[in-house]
């Protein structure tokens, strides 16, 4: 089932996500619905704040960026080869190397891009769908789409990595998301 996603302007994407254990309720269908959500919105990623829960779940898939690169643009990520995972209770243990720009959008922020600096690696805690423990460290364009749902599972967006002036440029654009007045062509929730 595709869910709704919640737009700029909902406290759920500013509150921290909580840990959850083996026995939360229909973990498997929510999960599954997490992807068919991000598939339908044509995303790479997805964190279970933009789905209106505030739990340490998120899925990625960037086989598909991989997949479509051009044989030049496959340079810039040498030995990426793109995962589709789930991530339960994700914890950063470390990230190395420099930070490095990346365009990013998010399905929560329709209709912005902005250059975002991230590090070049992350080494990253969590569980999978299973609950077994895995301790992995991840590099170019697989662990920029992982900082950016991590950090909605911190109640951060991608827009607050952005400079003071870069944020007054787009204030406009960010109050009409969060009024409702964005067209986009999946479901969203706006705050009431």
């Amino acid at each position: 089932m595709i869910l709704p996603i919640v737009a700029y302007g909902n406290p759920v994407l500013r509150e921290v996500a909580v840990d959850i254990d083996a026995n939360y309720p229909n973990l498997d269908t929510f999960i599954a619905n997490m992807w068919e959500t991000m598939y339908g919105s044509n995303g790479v990623g997805i964190a279970a704040p933009q789905v209106n829960k505030g739990i340490r779940v998120f899925v990625v898939d960037t086989k598909q960026i991989i997949e479509n690169l051009e044989e030049d643009e496959k340079n810039d990520y040498p030995g990426d080869e793109g995962i589709k995972q789930v991530f339960i209770n994700a914890h950063i243990v470390d990230t190395e190397g420099e930070d490095w720009p990346y365009n990013e959008g998010c399905l929560s922020i329709p209709k912005i891009r902005e250059d975002v600096y991230r590090p070049e690696k992350v080494t990253i805690r969590y569980q999978d769908e299973n609950f077994v423990q895995h301790e992995k460290t991840f590099h170019g364009v697989t662990a920029r789409v992982i900082f950016h749902e991590y950090d909605h599972l911190e109640g951060v967006l991608f827009i607050d990595h952005l400079k003071p002036l870069k944020k007054r440029m787009i204030k406009s654009k960010l109050d009409d998301i969060s009024k409702g007045k964005v067209r986009v062509d999946y479901k969203m929730l706006f705050k009431k």
